[in-house]
């Protein structure tokens, strides 16, 4: 038997001397696995008895004085292998969430045809505010959206452009939290009053200071301190020093801002109950990544929670509401809101449902891929439900040189008062405005080069009457809130779908009728036949003679 095992030991040492040449790592890697090997036999005991032919283990290889204590380590090595089905249990565990789910689905379906504010269990003074500010009859988005977000879910609310996704989450925000609330303590002195309760978030100037005017309105000039704007554009010593001199509830601002105040330890939100994220289809962009991971690191987050990896799931140790909203929601919003929330509801018009119910991309589908992902992961219903329903969607065939005479003859053939022209590029809107003003048409640009006075001036101008068309890229595509907008023109085509709906979406607001024009060369038309698709909405062919607007036939 020693003879045995010695010339086993010998062999082993001469196997790694022989492969020398080939590097000192392979000679560690053989007795490592000689080693592990006897590591195995070592676990089962009736291996040392079999004979000769049993060979290797670890007392043979003269590793005796390590085998003693390696009994800890035939322990653990069992343990490893038992850990097995253990890690199996864990699949019940997220089975849990499904019981949870299915009380969240008790909601009383009777309230989306809500007649009034006060069937939705808003508070008094809240319902008092908006009949004076002339709103009696909630949207069917915000008969769905205001007693699912106070029943403390966490929602994505999707509906088309116009139809009161604001006030769909504003209204249960500002029954819980401020002056409006449905309890009141007054006997609070200064100090015990509560911080920043709420943190909106928007991708765009114009959005943000869009929801601080609702915010404001509600409020009312008393309490309108009690929400601050933190956008990007704006002096921000001077948000910093409104911070601090008016102690505001609800903060509104862009993702770069809200991040640097919260990063210069100005700005607090761990105790915030809510954080919304409009238009959060934007705010994945990889532009406001590292914003979006501070913002969601310490809004809500309480004392004593461990920060984690960048876009984890990181709602899930907070004690914040997330509300998550878009006209479109992609397949991105569905895994965002997953990660990001606690068992979301998706919330439409009349329909409330799990988000996990939905339904994951098929294999092989890409990010990049604008038809496949518009058709295949845009939520259940489609995008259909993205586009106002009284919208009409046509479009004409024209010559480069001609879009802007074509343009011209489309608002006199439907007499359009106000309209938004959109292109993708912003060096042409300015000759698109002089020939405009050539053909006595009174028109401006909007973009992002422009001044904050320049543009605000002409949003001044434009939602006056003082212009009939404004000449705009992708910037107003979002947040731009013109409800007598009648007629949207695509003097450039969409870069897809989602993009498209977002266009249109500035019109037919609120219920109102409107058009949707898109002015395509003939190159282009395949481009309009596959948004249409996408779509599920007809976009009829049609042609402008005698100033009038004439659906024709399509070829094939």
């Amino acid at each position: 038997m020693e003879l045995i095992i010695g010339q086993t030991h010998s062999g082993v040492l001469a196997l790694a001397s022989s492969r020398s040449l080939l590097g000192g790592r392979f000679a560690l890697r053989c007795l490592s696995a000689i080693r592990t090997a006897g590591f195995h036999k070592a676990a089962h005991p009736k291996n040392r008895t079999e004979g000769p032919d049993s060979s290797l283990s670890l007392s043979s290889l003269g590793f005796k004085p390590q085998i003693e204590p390696g009994r800890k380590k035939d322990r653990s090595f069992v343990d490893i292998g038992t850990l097995k089905p253990a890690a199996t249990k864990v699949s019940p565990a997220r089975v849990k969430p499904i019981k949870h789910r299915k009380a969240k689905l008790q909601i009383d379906e009777s309230l989306f045809s809500a007649k009034s504010f006060a069937e939705l269990g808003l508070s008094p003074r809240l319902i008092d505010r908006l009949y004076e500010a002339g709103l009696t009859v909630p949207t069917d988005v915000q008969s769905a959206a205001i007693p699912t977000i106070a029943q403390k879910h966490d929602v994505v609310v999707q509906s088309y452009t116009g139809s009161g996704k604001t006030l769909a989450y504003l209204l249960p925000i500002l029954s819980e939290v401020g002056p409006l609330k449905k309890v009141s303590d007054d006997r609070m002195t200064p100090e015990q009053k509560p911080g920043i309760e709420a943190v909106i978030v928007a991708p765009s100037r114009e959005l943000g200071m869009q929801i601080v005017r609702e915010v404001e309105r509600l409020l009312g000039l008393a309490d309108k301190k009690l929400v601050q704007q933190l956008v990007g554009g704006a002096n921000r010593s001077r948000q910093e020093e409104a911070l601090k001199k008016n102690k505001p509830i609800i903060v509104v601002g862009t993702p770069g801002r809200i991040a640097e105040i919260s990063a210069a330890g100005k700005l607090h939100t761990h105790g915030c109950q809510f954080l919304v994220l409009d238009e959060v289809d934007q705010l994945l962009s990889f532009n406001y990544r590292e914003d979006m991971h501070r913002i969601l690191e310490h809004v809500g987050r309480r004392s004593g929670t461990k920060p984690s990896g960048i876009m984890g799931p990181l709602a899930r140790r907070t004690e914040r509401q997330t509300i998550f909203v878009s006209a479109t929601v992609p397949f991105s919003v569905v895994r965002a809101a997953r990660n990001w929330g606690r068992d979301p509801l998706l919330v439409r018009a009349k329909s409330v449902v799990p988000l996990d119910s939905l339904p994951a991309p098929g294999p092989g589908v890409l990010a990049s891929d604008s038809e496949t992902t518009s058709t295949t992961t845009s939520v259940a219903q489609g995008a259909t439900e993205s586009l106002p329903p009284s919208l009409k969607h046509y479009y004409c065939v024209s010559k480069i040189q001609h879009k802007v005479d074509t343009l011209r003859r489309c608002v006199h053939a439907l007499d359009a008062q106000v309209v938004i022209a959109f292109m993708n590029n912003t060096k042409p809107l300015k000759d698109v405005v002089f020939k405009l003003e050539a053909r006595g048409i009174k028109a401006a640009e909007l973009h992002g080069d422009l001044s904050k006075l320049a543009r605000a001036t002409t949003l001044k101008k434009f939602k006056e009457g003082e212009l009939r068309v404004l000449v705009t890229n992708e910037l107003s595509a979002r947040g731009l809130d013109v409800p007598e907008c009648d007629l949207v023109v695509n003097l450039d085509l969409p870069t897809d779908s989602i993009h498209y709906a977002h266009r249109a979406g500035r019109t037919g607001r609120l219920g109102r009728k409107g058009n949707v024009v898109t002015i395509c060369e003939e190159v282009e038309v395949f481009v309009v036949k596959k948004l249409r698709r996408h779509l599920g909405v007809g976009i009829l062919l049609c042609e402008f003679t005698e100033g009038k607007l004439v659906v024709c036939e399509e070829e094939g």
